[in-house]
């Protein structure tokens, strides 16, 4: 087990983005704590240790800032933002095993430090527990939401397992995976906290459409930097995505503007994994401008979430959900 891993704490990492929701966010902070507590110490000390793993946390932060832009001046916002955590970093354990991942963030999986069955509990175990807040919440509304979109992102984890190793995923299939295993909590977390503001229908939509377009923003720039990030800033390697088979946009679009032999080598890099045809593969979504699209499509799901902001009044919280899609496509990690 790691040193850490029982007393670490469930800080994320500090970023101005927090600032108009502060006091909200320690209160997020506080709950968690609670709320991670059981009878079965290891459920406690996983929970804990994939928790405090490091991260911004924004997806209960869309849920803060939803909420407060539209006028919300109650505290059910803070229990809809620790369950939207929940419900994240139950996937993340899901998918540390499905992946047979050894570091996220920089530090070793829980899988890797616990073995992959505890992992898949005690992600089972936050998954109950956030339908449990859910039910305190006592809103069908939000319960309808949240629960299609466990749904949904299940769907989206289980069609990318399937086009792993497809060189054949086209960009229609590939925007349709990243719906799901990503931008959709993104989704969920801002339409929640539409909803629990009471938010007018056109408000309502426009952030659901806000979370969505951020969604595809985030995930597009994570498999760009997975060929030109820097590892260390990331918490994982360049290449890994190429390593599992995945085929991203950045080899989809390289396969579709290369000469017949580029496509080929990248075809036989999704086939067969790994990283030996790592170096080529570099050069070759550099040289088809694969990267500057793949970013293009990042910038374009920036600036459609940024438009959904104008049913908002003027606040510091707007504001904030303004440079979180700027953060999107600007980051490093």
């Amino acid at each position: 087990m790691p040193a850490d891993a029982s007393t670490s704490p469930t800080q994320p990492t500090a970023s101005p983005l927090h600032a108009a929701v502060a006091d909200d966010f320690a209160a997020v902070n506080r709950t968690i704590q609670a709320q991670l507590a059981s009878r079965v110490p290891l459920v406690e000390t996983i929970g804990q240790y994939i928790i405090a793993s490091g991260g911004k946390r924004l997806r209960p932060l869309l849920v803060l800032l939803a909420a407060r832009a539209l006028g919300y001046a109650g505290d059910k916002h803070v229990t809809l933002a620790t369950l939207i955590e929940f419900m994240h970093t139950s996937t993340l354990l899901h998918d540390d095993v499905v992946d047979e991942s050894h570091l996220r963030r920089g530090k070793a999986t829980a899988n890797d430090a616990w073995g992959n069955a505890p992992s898949v509990l005690v992600g089972d175990f936050l998954y109950s527990r956030s339908f449990q807040m859910m039910v305190e919440l006592g809103s069908l509304k939000i319960m309808d939401v949240l629960s299609r979109a466990t749904c949904v992102i299940a769907e989206g984890e289980v069609q990318q397992l399937t086009n792993v190793g497809n060189p054949d995923t086209d960009e229609t299939a590939y925007f349709e995976t990243i719906q799901g295993k990503t931008a959709m909590l993104f989704e969920a977390a801002s339409h929640s906290g539409a909803i629990i503001a009471d938010a007018t229908p056109e408000q309502e939509t426009a952030l659901q459409h806000y979370g969505r377009y951020l969604g595809l923003a985030f995930q597009l720039v994570d498999d760009l930097l997975d060929y030109q990030g820097d590892a260390e800033a990331m918490g994982k390697n360049v290449g890994d995505d190429l390593a599992e088979g995945k085929p991203t946009l950045p080899l989809i679009q390289a396969m579709a503007a290369g000469t017949p032999e580029q496509t080929e080598v990248v075809r036989r890099a999704i086939r067969k994994g790994g990283l030996d045809h790592l170096d080529e593969v570099l050069t070759i979504v550099r040289d088809t401008g694969a990267l500057d699209y793949t970013r293009a499509r990042a910038e374009a799901m920036a600036d459609r979430a940024l438009a959904q902001l104008d049913v908002l009044p003027p606040s510091r919280y707007r504001d904030s959900m303004a440079e979180l899609a700027h953060l999107a496509v600007n980051r490093k990690a």
